[in-house]
Formats: structure tokens, sequence, C-alpha cells
């Protein structure tokens, strides 16, 4: 358990470098997220219609030699739809004509030996000979190959005539490094207008964004729709940015900046100025998500019912006991880094808001009352999270919330600490019924945390609430 008292969260401040009127991270709105302009449709890949009728279009010319053959118009229609519904994989953006040939003339050659079966299994005195097959094969792989070569040509020109405005979000050097990389390479199609950063002192160029109002501006006046992620740590702040920039319509890439840059994660993936990255794509909602919050709700709001007078009675023993301020209020960093407030009960006034902000536990403070230290060996000063609970800030089951200070701190030392945030926080979870409150290892409950995630299941949920219900008749404080 954590110090007792509200601590401000730091106003950014804003930094104008450049001539460029942009700048970095946009005002909260009431939930939290950074305030973006919202119903602007999310770029999508290149259409695949031009690539459609190339080959489509490409078969067409291979049905000339067909002469003699019965029915010859619906052997072409057949070729076509054959050509049509054996198409390579979508190419990748920096792919051209060479890229494609093997996988294009191999589909050709299968086509064409398809339909050789065919005519020889319905009209055998019809057979294609070994040189019609040829024949029909060089055609259609020049008149694909033709096709292809435009498209991809007509590709490449509008990266370089109509390249989009993007932001480069990670440490200041490394996107740095990459914007300029950016900018010597036009064709890669991405323009970058700023740099998002924590640290801007280490940043020089192109502008650097780092207040939220920053982060709107440089969206609404340079139309950015792509976003690079270059910090293979994103913190809870940027990954709240990221998803923000996300619903608001950008594109998000995470980019491989480091060397050597052929990584088991990227190999396979897209490249932007020969940087491996891929396109992160919103999470899809979990199955059972909204059965999480139909428990939540139900158990939340029979326990508030129930336990009433309980904490009716805890209240007003702690009024009579330490006086005024029953409630205790603070700031804690929940689901997708977006923070909330957490109710308690109020077991200990800190010295000053330094204590409060960046001690990390106060369990064995001797200035306790013992009815305090009671609420906090038994674990009832945190039955008010309840209420939080059942407004949707927490859930009954998930990743004990911490405040901004130490989840900024733990992200930086602890690998997979940040990851927890993928799920709302919990009252309890698999750490917690695992040995993992209090003074104990960090690095243990973010593991034991993203395990958690990882193999979510509702009734996992329900085994972990009843396992907790247990430990509370043996509580040994936290």
């Amino acid at each position: 358990m954590t110090a007792e008292s509200t601590v401000p969260s730091p106003a950014g401040q804003s930094r104008e470098l450049g001539s460029s009127p942009v700048a970095v991270l946009p005002r909260r709105d009431g939930t939290g997220r950074p305030r973006l302009p919202a119903g602007r449709p999310a770029p999508r890949p290149g259409s695949p219609l031009p690539s459609l009728v190339a080959d489509g279009t490409a078969a067409l010319p291979g049905s000339l030699i067909l002469t003699g053959v019965p029915h010859r118009p619906l052997l072409a229609a057949l070729l076509v739809a054959a050509s049509l519904l054996l198409r390579p994989r979508p190419a990748r953006r920096t792919s051209g004509l060479l890229d494609d040939l093997p996988a294009l003339c191999g589909r050709i050659a299968v086509v064409w030996l398809v339909l050789a079966a065919l005519v020889a299994a319905y009209a055998p005195p019809h057979a294609l000979s070994a040189r019609t097959l040829a024949a029909g094969f060089l055609l259609h792989a020049v008149t694909g190959c033709a096709g292809r070569a435009a498209v991809h040509r007509r590709h490449r020109a509008a990266l370089l005539n109509r390249s989009r405005a993007a932001l480069v979000v990670g440490p200041a050097a490394t996107a740095q490094r990459v914007a300029a990389a950016l900018l010597r390479h036009p064709r890669c199609g991405m323009r970058p207008v700023g740099i998002v950063t924590d640290d801007p002192g280490g940043a020089a160029g192109l502008p650097v964004l780092s207040t939220d109002e920053e982060v709107r501006r440089a969206v609404v006046q340079n139309g950015v729709r792509n976003v690079l992620a270059v910090d293979p740590s994103v913190r809870p702040r940027q990954a709240a940015l990221l998803r923000a920039l996300a619903e608001s319509g950008c594109a998000v890439w995470e980019l491989e900046a480091e060397i050597p840059a052929r990584t088991p994660s990227y190999a396979a993936g897209d490249r932007i100025a020969a940087f491996p990255c891929r396109r992160l794509e919103p999470a899809p909602r979990r199955p059972g998500g909204a059965g999480k919050r139909v428990l939540d709700v139900l158990v939340s709001g029979v326990l508030l019912l129930l336990l009433s007078p309980l904490l009716l009675a805890c209240a007003a023993a702690l009024r009579v006991l330490s006086g005024p301020g029953v409630l205790f209020r603070q700031e804690r960093v929940g689901q997708g880094g977006r923070p909330f407030t957490l109710l308690k009960f109020r077991t200990h006034r800190p010295a000053d808001e330094h204590e409060a902000a960046t001690r990390w536990s106060v369990a064995d403070e001797h200035r306790m009352p013992w009815f305090c230290r009671f609420l906090r060996r038994t674990s009832l000063d945190e039955l008010l999270q309840l209420w939080n609970v059942l407004r949707g800030d927490m859930s009954l089951v998930g990743p004990r919330p911490e405040r901004p200070y130490f989840v900024a701190r733990f992200s930086q030392t602890y690998p997979g600490y940040a990851a927890r945030h993928r799920m709302p926080a919990g009252i309890t979870g698999l750490a917690q019924i695992n040995g993992l409150r209090g003074d104990t290892s960090i690095e243990d409950r973010a593991r034991f945390d993203n395990a958690y995630i990882d193999d979510w299941s509702l009734w996992r949920d329900v085994c972990i609430l009843l396992r907790t219900a247990a430990a509370l008749v043996r509580p040994t404080g936290s």
C-alpha cells in the first residue's frame, strides 16, 4: 500500500523550435485522454482496384490462343476469374515489379495448368498442346508484368507527390535520427512535421512537441495521418497518446531504429526508409470482456449494499479516532495509462506532499492509530474501491494501480511493467493471491500481472476472487 495524498500531475511545458507552427501533446478531456480531432477515417493502404484491373485484363490476351477450343468465351471468363482468385498477397509499401515477379509468374503457371486440365477432362479432342500452353503463359505473363509495372509506378508517384504528414514519437535523439532519414528519402511517402518526446533538451531541428496542446495543433494544422513510435518501451503517457492518435484517424507504426535492424519480430514486416516496421492495429476487444464488466457491476453493487453498515462504522470510527478527512483520494494510473482518482479510507497522513508522491510504503508507520493499522492488516481500507469498480475506473480483478511517479520509474526499470496497463486495474489480482503485496518484488508483480492478462478468462477472475476471499480470513497486511 502506498502513501496517502493526492499528487497533482506536473503540467507539460510548451516548447517551440524552428519555424513550423506545430507542437505535441494535446489537452486532456474529462477521461484523462488527449483531446484530438475525431471523426477522421483512418488512412488505408492503397486501393487493390488497380491491381485487380491489371491482373484481370492481363488474362484476356492469353485467351486469344484458345482458337478452336469449344466454349471459348466461358474459358476466357474462367481464366480471368482464376487469375483474380489466385492473386498474390498484397504487396508491401516498398515492393516493386521484381518483388512480385516470382509470385506473379507462379500464379499464372498454375492458372494455365488448371485450364489445360479442365479442357483435357471435358473436351479431350481439343486438349491444349505444350506449345499452346507456353504461348498462353508467356503472353499472359508479359501482359501481367506490364500492368503490375504501371500500378507500381503510379504508387511510387503518389508516395512522392502526395506524402502524408507524420509525427515521430520516442527519445529525442532517436526520433530526430529517424525523422532526418525520412526527409532524405521522400519516396517513403511520409513527411515528418514534429517530434513527440518527454526529453526535449536532447533534440534539435524539427519542432519538439511536449504538451497536449502542441500535439492537437500539429494534428489539425498539418493534417497528420501517420505516427511512428520509435521507443521500444513506450511510456504510459505516450501509450495513451498513441491510442488517442489512432482513434483520431492516424495510422500508428512501430519502427525499429536500432542496428542491427533485422530482428525476428520485424523480419517479415514492412519497411519505411529501410527501417523495419509494422503497423499497430487497435487491439480487438477480447471475447468475454462484456462478461467481465457485468461481473464487476453485479458483484461491486451487491457488496456495496451488503457492506454499507460496515463501511459506515469504519468511517465513524476513523472520524472519532483520527479527526476530519475520513476519505482518501489519490491519482492512480489505470488502463491505457489513463489516470483516475482512487478512493480508500484514510489511514495515514503524510508529513508533506513530497512524501506522498515519492514514498513507497508506510505500512509500518508507528504514527498510525491502532484502528488504522487494523484497517490495513484486514484490507478494509480498500473496500471503498468497490465504488471505483462500479464507476468503471477499475475492475474487481486486474493489476493493482500505482501512482504516476512510480509508474514512470518502474516502466523504465522493469521490462514489461508498462504492459500491465493493457487491462483495467483491479482491487485484487494474480500477483496479490500469490503473496505479492506491499513491499515485494516489482519485477515479479509485473510478470504475474502480464501472465494474468495473457491467459485471461472470466472463470479465472472468479477463481481469483474466491482465493482473495479465502485469504481475507488470514490477513497479513499490505
